[in-house]
């Protein structure tokens, strides 16, 4: 059954979230603060966290947020707890965070409450971080609120500050040879807010990296560029098809209501994995069509060009962004037969 949505908020809330946004924006921290950061080969990085929140089909407030943790350098995920929430702000633009941060910050608090040894030392997280309207996007309210160092990686272009998506932004894209490869996102203001990744060798379209909070962008970068084994960086990669995997796994079980709700709540426990990760990597054993979102970037030899333009045409469809002002549309969900 669908939830009814929720109420769009008053003038006299969004500028109380824009008061509480300038008020944790005083808090946040741009640079480098940890060794490994200054090390060139991030020697003392051992932890890498993602966060994501993915959609119920038909439900406009019906989601499941999900953390992992990965080895470093390994990728491999060594932690991971998702649960059901009903989010009770609407999209709005600009104000992302006060829609998802608040359930990423209890998975953080519930990590650091029962398995401290597992806290990351870095999060990924799916979004804008200084690249932002305000300058102060989702990556930044997440990395002031947990005081975890923070990167926001965005799969589309923030149009803010005079940054546009336009053929010069396009021609800058075609000049990204390699992996690795980058531009400045500068905008009118002269400041540069990010950058432009070309993460993967066979990617056709970048990710837009910004700092989140105790973080120096040239660092930012070059560690995403490090977790990417396809497009996406492996820890928000592993988020997304884990939570989607748990909104299947969940609304799809058979039985009374009463098993159901009995064996969410044996899943909603957070999941420690074996010291070498999880049995078997999550896109193994799965067809295609359960990869989720980002379903080229997870074959093992992922090929240019028609792939990456099919995924990136689902990802217009189902994901959410900061980048306009419409609510995003619910993300297609199908249960097993």
């Amino acid at each position: 059954m669908a939830h009814k949505a929720a109420q769009w908020p008053s003038e006299e809330t969004l500028l109380l979230w824009k008061r509480e946004q300038a008020r944790l924006k005083a808090r946040m921290v741009d640079r480098d603060t940890e060794a490994w950061q200054r090390d060139p080969t991030f020697s003392g990085l051992q932890r890498v966290g993602g966060v994501d929140v993915s959609f119920v089909n038909g439900d406009s407030d019906r989601a499941c947020a999900s953390l992992v943790v990965l080895s470093y350098p390994e990728l491999k995920v060594v932690y991971e707890d998702s649960h059901m929430v009903h989010l009770k702000a609407p999209y709005v633009s600009g104000f992302l965070a006060f829609r998802e941060v608040p359930f990423l910050v209890e998975l953080v608090q519930r990590l650091q409450e029962k398995e401290p040894g597992f806290m990351p030392q870095v999060l990924l997280v799916d979004g804008n971080g200084v690249l932002h309207q305000r300058g102060f996007g989702v990556a930044c309210h997440l990395g002031v609120l947990t005081d975890l160092p923070c990167v926001g990686v965005a799969k589309k272009l923030l149009q803010v500050d005079g940054l546009e998506n336009n053929s010069l932004h396009k021609e800058k894209i075609m000049l990204l040879q390699a992996g690795g490869d980058t531009f400045p996102l500068m905008g009118n203001s002269g400041t540069v807010l990010g950058m432009a990744l070309k993460s993967h060798e066979h990617s056709t379209n970048p990710l837009y990296v910004s700092v989140g909070h105790r973080v120096s962008l040239e660092v930012a970068v070059r560690l995403t560029h490090h977790c990417c084994r396809f497009r996406i960086p492996e820890p928000i990669r592993q988020a997304d098809i884990r939570s989607r995997d748990y909104i299947r796994r969940t609304l799809g079980h058979p039985g009374s209501p009463a098993q159901r709700q009995e064996r969410s709540q044996k899943e909603q426990r957070p999941k420690v994995c074996p010291k070498d990760g999880p049995g078997a990597p999550a896109d193994q054993g799965r067809p295609p069509e359960d990869y989720g979102r980002d379903s080229s970037t997870d074959l093992k030899d992922p090929q240019p060009g028609f792939q990456e333009q099919q995924k990136d045409q689902q990802l217009e469809r189902t994901e959410h962004h900061e980048d306009s002002d419409l609510p995003p549309p619910p993300t297609w969900v199908q249960s097993p037969p």
